[in-house]
């Protein structure tokens, strides 16, 4: 039957002895009678249906009800047991007085005797009952006392032994508990039910110490134990209770307190020791300190602080909250038991001042990283001291450490060629020697052993300080110093800058980070060309660095004109009188366009070009030479022929391509031998830190240190752990080197549009389709003109030029079948792959369809997005806007006779001309579709020309017609119209 809520009810709790579980509770509803008494007629009551019979219920009912709940049996067995089982299955697996899991029992004993203490100290004021053995709820009331009982522990000792018991008093009068049928529902804290009374009692009393006498007068401790006895538990007791003894002293004693941190080395067994400890004394709100420990004693060597405090001559930790503390102490066959009254509240003002310095205490206990505890210590020994704490290493630890003062002196010296290191390191008394202590940072040992036996720390800030300079620095001449090679430079004025380092350099070598004071050169008499300002400073830059011996990195932006600077460097290197032939590597497809540009700004220059097939590998002939072109595919295969050869500067144009240091490339420049090197690109860093170590290399080895050092030192914590402080120190030391100005840095020094040719050499299979076709053309053209003359035989011409033109720019736009590359291709794919790289947009034209077809299947495969316009394209607009508003589509393909006008794509600052049209008009107003009102960027053009084939040819006939071509020529056409039998045939030549 159910209770009703439309008559009077009352909530009541009723205390039952589970066979196995112990102690548990129930909550009831009880319908009240005519009287208003209870009635027979209950309900069992949980947090499901409570709500029903809210009218009669206060919040600490629902607390009350919602704890008895999770100490019903089924919800311990569903707690404790991960599959179904039925309650006989569960508590005779459990259970058994022999198969039984005495762990599991305890644990859930523990968990059971959580929950019975939060029931009774909530039960103050209601209405609690013992249940009858029929299962009525409301048998017997239970008396809950509203004050607490108090304990007193007796101790009698005679010559035989010492008894032992309590006394309990409960309002000044004494309970008569042994042997009345009393017992403890909980025991921690002890509640105690004696006559339908609930007693619990001051100072929580552990139930354990009561058990024993419900049914017994005393115990009897024989003198054989008694000391044992004494120290465990009756000092323990006395610290507690009041305890009246005969037979022994109890000296109250009272001193003010004085902190002692003591450190030891954690060994193995002392780290198993702490986490055990700590697991064992948290609970369920511990826990994350409890995995702090662990995580802080997972990894390294580790330095334990112990907290104690002294009163008068004990020594106690500092992990209790207790207002006193037992010593024992047995004078003969005596025993004084001396109880020590403790501050509470001076202890932990003294452990928050510890706390304060960084130094976490918890449980009396604190361990650190060898090096961070000995840095805490080198900072706050002195004033902790001051302060009255005692401090110093625990006796029994066999290694004794060093704890006077520490520090070190570096002078840094510039010589001729390099910088002297004279360093000074001293722990207390004792002075080490630099290489004693390059030793140890170099392998990150962080201990060393003094003349006197100690062991010093060296403070983990040196490590951090002083690793690079020790890293890089080298064994001098003289025994008691070191040397660092002066492209550190940037290390040494760090060093200076952050108070590391004395350092004494001219004030010359001190400019070289900031170029724009860098002494000014005359550009060489024989130079042919104009220097802008800021290519005058890269200049100046370049002739500084080649005065210190130090190499370089250029890496303006495409289109600043690298290769004008480097002109001009090495023209001022030939007019004073420096001898030596200098080297210059680069992508096959550069080559020509180094020639033509060395014509065209250093005629005075002896140039040979190292390529081919058929190439002289006699180095001798070099000598005869200023300057020398080849390609990384040459170098690498003639490296034993050139290596053999010094020359004056061995220079890298787009030095990427050794940015894999273990490739046979970036190996076979390192083998070659000069004076001096240079490096140029455009992207010094494509895809990994380790791009940059391998170039630096190149230029000044051991700039970085080797490949392992960088690695740790520098690749992993900027890519894996984004450590902005080791990237700012790898750019402090490589700044000095590398010379960077990016397109907007220098807008107001370039003219409005900055025009470039990129000659572009054949692959060899290109080159064979070519001359080819070229022989097939020329003979059927030239047989055509002499039958019918110029006019009569343009259309063929124009069939013929056509056919070489596109097979220039790749066989496959007249034969599918061909499957071999282009060189054309290949400099567009890696000059787009460049602009991309830094972030400009590029308008990509040309007359024909299928070569913006080759270059779209390139984009598609590389995931890059573009827009695309063409005569079929319905979308134009659309188009546009695309290209114009998204920051991240960065290639707009476009046709020049479908988009060579009335399009207004300013956000370009890049314009590809794949292929020449016949008339630089129309090549211009497709420029102009970027360079127009509302453009803030200077705009960089660049025309692809095939070198030794008709575009090369008809390029020079637009220079030579230039007039005609700007006035009237406006169609292919109007422009074969123009050619003569002499043009014709010098274009199929």
């Amino acid at each position: 039957m159910k209770v009703s809520t439309s008559k009077p009810f009352k909530l009541i709790y009723s205390l039952y002895a589970h066979e196995f579980l112990g102690y548990l509770f129930e909550s009831f509803v009880v319908q009240l009678d005519d009287a208003g008494q209870l009635s027979f007629l209950h309900q069992n009551i949980s947090a499901k249906n409570a709500a029903e019979f809210a009218s009669g219920l206060d919040e600490t009912d629902y607390e009350l009800i919602r704890i008895m709940d999770t100490m019903q049996q089924d919800v311990i067995m569903k707690q404790f047991w991960p599959k179904k089982v039925n309650p006989s299955e569960f508590f005779l697996k459990v259970y058994d007085a022999e198969k039984g899991n005495k762990a599991l029992q305890e644990e859930i004993e523990a968990y059971l005797e959580r929950r019975r203490a939060q029931v009774l100290e909530r039960i103050q004021g209601k209405l609690l009952f013992e249940m009858g053995n029929d299962g009525e709820p409301a048998w017997r009331q239970i008396e809950v006392m509203t004050e607490r009982a108090t304990v007193l522990f007796h101790f009698r000792r005679n010559e035989i032994s010492t008894h032992y018991f309590p006394t309990i008093k409960y309002g000044g009068q004494k309970l008569d508990f042994q042997r009345r049928g009393g017992y403890l529902i909980c025991k921690e804290p002890a509640w105690l039910v004696l006559n339908n009374r609930l007693y619990t009692f001051e100072q929580e009393v552990d139930g354990k110490k009561l058990q024993p006498f419900l049914k017994k007068q005393y115990i009897e401790v024989p003198r054989k134990v008694e000391d044992t006895y004494y120290r465990r538990f009756v000092a323990p007791l006395i610290s507690q209770f009041d305890v009246l003894a005969q037979g022994f002293e109890i000296r109250e004693e009272k001193y003010p307190p004085q902190p002692v941190l003591s450190f030891s080395e954690l060994a193995e067994a002392q780290r198993a020791e702490l986490l055990q400890y700590e697991g064992a004394s948290t609970n369920g709100s511990d826990t994350a300190l409890a995995n702090g420990t662990a995580a802080l004693l997972a990894d390294g060597s580790k330095i334990l602080f112990s907290l104690q405090f002294r009163y008068g001559n004990y020594l106690f930790k500092a992990d209790t909250n207790s207002e006193t503390s037992v010593r024992v102490d047995q004078q003969g066959s005596e025993y004084i038991f001396h109880k020590v009254k403790r501050s509470p509240s001076e202890e932990k003002r003294i452990l928050k001042l510890l706390r304060d310095t960084g130094l976490d205490i918890k449980h009396a206990r604190a361990a650190l990283p060898k090096q961070e505890a000995f840095g805490w210590l080198s900072s706050y020994r002195q004033q902790l001291e001051e302060l009255g704490f005692s401090i110093g290493q625990s006796e029994t630890d066999g290694k004794r450490y060093f704890l006077g003062e520490s520090s070190i002196r570096i002078e840094v010296r510039e010589n001729i060629d390099w910088f002297d290191i004279y360093a000074v390191i001293r722990f207390g008394p004792y002075e080490i020697p630099f290489q004693e202590l390059r030793k140890h940072i170099m392998r990150k040992q962080a201990e060393i052993k003094l003349p006197n036996g100690e062991v010093a720390v060296i403070p983990a800030h040196w490590f951090a300080d002083y690793s690079e300079l020790f890293a890089f620095a080298e064994e001098g001449r003289e025994q008691e110093n070191m040397v660092l090679r002066k492209h550190h430079l940037a290390l040494v004025q760090d060093l200076q800058s952050g108070n590391l380092a004395e350092v004494s350099m001219s004030r010359k070598l001190e400019k070289l980070r900031d170029f724009e004071e860098i002494e000014d050169h005359p550009v060489p008499a024989k130079f042919q060309g104009l220097l802008r300002p800021y290519q005058k400073a890269g200049y100046n830059w370049l002739q500084f660095l080649n005065k210190y011996s130090f190499g370089g990195c250029l890496a303006d932006d495409m289109g600043l004109g690298k290769t004008v600077q480097t002109l001009a460097m090495l023209q001022a290197q030939k007019e004073s009188g420096q001898e030596g032939t200098s080297l210059l590597v680069m992508p096959t497809s550069l080559i020509y366009n180094w020639e033509m540009e060395a014509r065209r700004f250093t005629p005075n220059l002896r140039v040979h070009l190292y390529t081919g097939t058929n190439r002289n590998k006699d180095v001798s002939r070099f000598k005869n030479y200023d300057l020398v072109l080849s390609s990384y595919g040459i170098v690498r295969l003639d490296i034993e022929e050139l290596q053999k050869f010094y020359f004056n500067y061995v220079i890298l144009d787009e030095s990427q391509a050794i940015k894999n240091p273990s490739s046979n490339i970036a190996k076979a420049v390192r083998d070659l031998k000069s004076r001096r090197r240079l490096i140029l690109t455009g992207t010094p860093l494509e895809n990994s830190t380790m791009d940059l170590w391998s170039q630096m290399h190149f230029i000044n080895p051991g700039l970085l240190g080797n490949q392992s050092f960088f690695r740790n030192e520098f690749l992993n914590p900027i890519e894996k752990k984004q450590d902005g402080d080791k990237s700012s120190k790898l750019y402090s030391i490589i700044k000095p080197f590398i010379l960077r100005r990016q397109k907007t840095q220098v807008a107001t020094e370039l003219p409005d549009k900055v025009e470039n040719i990129r000659y572009c050499s054949m692959t060899e299979e290109q080159a064979e389709k070519y001359e080819a076709a070229k022989n097939y053309y020329r003979s059927h053209i030239l047989d055509q003109i002499d039958l019918h003359g110029v006019k009569k035989s343009q259309f063929v011409l124009l069939q013929g030029l056509t056919k070489l033109r596109q097979i220039a720019n790749h066989p496959s736009m007249v034969d599918e079948e061909y499957k071999d590359g282009s060189g054309k291709m290949e400099e567009v794919v890696d000059m787009l792959q460049s602009a991309i790289a830094e972030g400009h947009k590029i308008l990509v034209f040309s007359q024909f369809v299928k070569h913006l077809t080759l270059v779209r299947r390139y984009l598609d495969a590389e995931k890059i997005q573009y827009a695309y316009l063409d005569g079929a394209t319905k979308d134009r607009q659309a188009q546009v806007e695309r290209f114009q508003n998204d920051p991240k589509l960065r290639v707009f393909l476009i046709s020049l006779k479908a988009g060579g006008v009335g399009l207004n794509l300013t956000k370009a600052d890049y314009v590809f001309m794949l292929d020449p049209w016949w008339n630089p008009a129309i090549e211009q107003q497709a420029i102009d579709r970027a360079h127009r009102i509302g453009q803030e960027n200077q705009v960089f053009t660049y025309k692809f020309i095939t070198k030794d084939t008709v575009e090369e040819k008809i390029l020079a006939l637009q220079q030579l017609k230039s007039s005609l071509a700007d006035n009237l020529i406006t169609t292919e056409e109007s422009f074969v119209k123009t050619l003569s039998k002499e043009d014709i045939d010098s274009i199929l030549a």
